[in-house]
């Protein structure tokens, strides 16, 4: 009995709007005020914060399908998926789909929202079907696209949601598009690189490439394939170009290099390359870099008046924690005093962040091509800062 007095409450309530607004609009054309949009978004808040979902889910049922419907049936559905009402978004989504009497203009429409129904309740394998059966109209086609790489993404399908990419690239070979592929590309390339097949990891980074000239993980796919191969000098060369394309990253490409040349090349004939970098694109990780090749070069006195010089010109956590360290092995490391800052140093890194998203603020200490949050490539970071870079 509550359900059904809340149902002819809501059934009133609706026509109540609509007839306000379709009447009492006429002959005020010309006063501002809220767009229909606008209001009739207002009218389906207070639909939805004064009626049960149960009342809001009978009258949709209810609700005669025409064109100047269709609108509150969506809006009604995309409300149930935000809330996390996945089913009943579904159940309202395949209601208009079953209507015989939906104008067919709005088919594509719809079956989009229900593919998005289908995406979050995590029914892929529906939600790819429908995707592809709307990928060719004019008008919702590439955001079913866009939405089919995303869904490929999530099943870590890098090769099927190249080709798709590849579809959009045809009409718009935007920025972002351009990023998206390359990155694609860049996890094929990787795939051959694990299966030690060198050829194609080689061809897929160097096609990422093509896509995107600044696309930071394909040079550094080509840096390990050099050091594969045994070409260590030019594997560092490789590194480099990192600073060129995206200095934010700087710290990754050197990272690499120290390693590399620790290992097979000699790190004291980087000091000027380093000292050249570090004015161009200052951080810690470079500091720390150039420190350990002067060190190398001129010995730890001049490495420690370096250090101690640019940490008073930009701070770091991890500067001070290698400055205590070179400064308290040179005098033998007799003093209590610098131990615990040592100890404090490490206690204030530890557990924190390393990477930030740009977009979202997700972070983490690894380093994600793709944003696990807002699935966006290249947007997670080195963190800027006195605890970081």
């Amino acid at each position: 009995m509550d359900i059904l007095l809340q149902w002819l409450l809501l059934t009133v309530a609706v026509a109540a709007g609509w007839l306000a607004g379709r009447y009492g609009s006429r002959g005020r054309a010309s006063r501002s005020g809220l767009s229909d949009e606008n209001s009739v978004r207002e009218r389906l808040q207070f639909l939805f914060t004064n009626y049960s979902d149960q009342a809001v889910e009978n009258f949709v049922q209810s609700l005669a399908v025409n064109k100047d419907t269709v609108s509150l049936h969506l809006s009604i559905g995309s409300h149930f998926r935000n809330k996390g009402e996945t089913d009943r978004a579904i159940l309202i989504h395949q209601n208009l789909l079953a209507r015989p009497e939906l104008p067919s203009r709005y088919s594509p429409q719809v079956t989009l929202e229900l593919a998005l129904d289908y995406m979050n309740a995590g029914l892929l394998d529906r939600a790819e079907a429908l995707l592809h059966q709307i990928m060719g109209d004019r008008d919702y086609g590439r955001r079913a696209a866009e939405h089919l790489i995303e869904l490929y993404q999530q099943e870590r399908e890098w090769a099927k949601a190249a080709d798709v990419a590849r579809t959009l690239t045809r009409g718009d070979a935007g920025p972002e598009l351009a990023k998206t592929l390359a990155y694609l590309t860049c996890e094929l390339a990787d795939q051959a690189l694990r299966d030690d097949d060198r050829w194609t990891a080689q061809k897929r980074a160097r096609e990422a490439l093509e896509y995107d000239r600044s696309c930071v993980r394909a040079t550094l796919i080509l840096m390990n394939l050099l050091i594969r191969q045994g070409s260590y000098r030019e594997a560092g060369r490789e590194s480099l170009k990192v600073f060129d394309q995206n200095p934010e990253f700087g710290p990754e490409a050197v990272d690499r290099l120290m390693k590399l040349e620790r290992e097979h090349g000699d790190v004291a004939r980087l000091v000027k390359k380093l000292q050249k970098l570090y004015e161009k694109y200052p951080s810690t990780s470079l500091l720390l870099a150039l420190v350990e090749s002067v060190e190398r070069a001129s010995g730890r006195p001049a490495a420690i008046d370096l250090l101690r010089q640019e940490l008073e010109v930009r701070p770091s956590v991890r500067g001070l924690l290698r400055l205590v360290q070179m400064a308290g092995y040179e005098k033998g490391m007799t003093t209590d005093e610098g131990r615990l800052v040592s100890r404090i140093g490490h206690l204030l890194l530890a557990n924190r962040p390393v990477y930030r998203c740009v977009s979202c603020g997700f972070s983490g200490q690894q380093l994600h091509w793709l944003c696990p949050s807002c699935k966006q490539w290249e947007t997670v970071r080195p963190i800027q800062g006195v605890e970081a870079e």
